[in-house]
């Protein structure tokens, strides 16, 4: 990776607040704040907060904290996006950057962010390509399909709900659009973030990528991204809100209807792939046909004609199917996780 140096640090306003949640990471939050300090853009203010974390956060982050920009706050326990609300009520940049306690910037980050939403005021947030690393066979990118469905660059509400512009969480926003739509949704434990930008590209506008690898994405054994029904329920949940909150005539509707049910279908396999290996081979495989255009390809049509033949082999073939993932340490790509794809 090129080294940059960072900005001298400056004393200047600060353009935009890094919000820093670091439960469970205090090994690795050091990582999140010197990816920060070697940011070329040096206006910068940050909140660290540890919202009842059982390791020693206070102690990883107190190096830090000569560095007159960051700050520390310790709270209760009430979850991620709580955690991420607090702080941001802590801070006063007119922009707000995410970063996971886990991840890291690249030293551009910033100053791309910034220099776009500063300049383009109908863009409601800035994402960007990523790095995924850690728990993974190799290093791979977050996002290698074209973004949306139009230049590439820009996407709009249908397109963030239905995926084909995805999102990743290093995302830039501006306070005034946060506020107007409420903050983070407090008490979701999945999804809380697809569900902000959903309601952030309500208020209208677009969403923009920037086509670079300007962060880094850890992936960490047993994180919230291996317990697909979770994610499934918390994607079910941003739709069904989403389609409540719209007018029943708005041109999103279609979109927000055909997503529930896919997400629907897709918590259907999975609860047929528990049901299996749970022992219930039959119930299970009934429920896994009627849902069986969720998995395509000779392996799976072969599969489906063995077990229609020997049912019993099911349980023992899926469960080698997940052993074999879980040994591999295998992880689906972001838009798979997002969307709930089993394959």
């Amino acid at each position: 990776m090129t080294k940059v140096a960072p900005s001298p640090v400056s004393t200047r306003m600060p353009r935009v607040a890094v919000i820093v949640p670091s439960y469970g990471v205090a090994h690795l939050v050091g990582e999140a704040l010197a990816s920060l300090q070697a940011q070329t853009l040096a206006e910068w203010e940050c909140v660290v907060i540890d919202d009842g974390a059982p390791d020693d956060v206070v102690g990883a982050v107190a190096p830090f904290l000569t560095d007159a920009r960051i700050r520390f706050i310790a709270t209760g326990n009430h979850g991620v996006a709580a955690a991420r609300n607090t702080a941001i009520a802590a801070t006063t940049a007119p922009l707000i950057a995410l970063l996971d306690g886990d991840d890291r910037f690249r030293p551009h980050y910033l100053a791309s962010m910034v220099a776009l939403l500063e300049a383009r005021p109908e863009v409601r947030f800035a994402t960007c390509n990523a790095l995924l690393f850690g728990a993974l066979p190799r290093e791979e990118l977050c996002f290698s399909p074209r973004q949306g469905t139009s230049d590439g660059v820009h996407g709009n509400l249908a397109e963030v709900i239905d995926r084909s512009f995805s999102v990743y969480i290093g995302t830039t926003f501006r306070r005034t659009d946060f506020e107007k739509v409420g903050g983070f949704k407090e008490g979701m434990t999945h999804s809380e973030d697809l569900d902000l930008w959903v309601r952030l590209l309500e208020l209208g506008g677009q969403a923009c990528y920037i086509d670079r690898v300007l962060g880094e994405y850890r992936v960490r054994p047993h994180s919230a991204t291996d317990d697909p029904i979770r994610l499934l329920h918390g994607n079910l949940q941003v739709y069904l809100r989403a389609q409540a909150r719209l007018a029943p005539d708005h041109p999103v509707q279609p979109v927000v209807a055909a997503m529930i049910e896919e997400t629907r279908a897709a918590l259907d396999f999975e609860h047929a792939l528990l049901r299996i290996a749970g022992g219930e081979v039959n119930r299970g495989l009934a429920e896994l046909r009627a849902v069986r255009s969720r998995v395509q390809g000779p392996v799976w049509t072969l599969s489906f004609a063995l077990w229609r033949v020997m049912p019993a082999l099911a349980r023992p073939m899926l469960g080698w199917r997940r052993a074999a993932r879980a040994r591999s340490d295998k992880r689906p790509s972001l838009a798979a996780v997002l969307t709930g794809d089993p394959v």
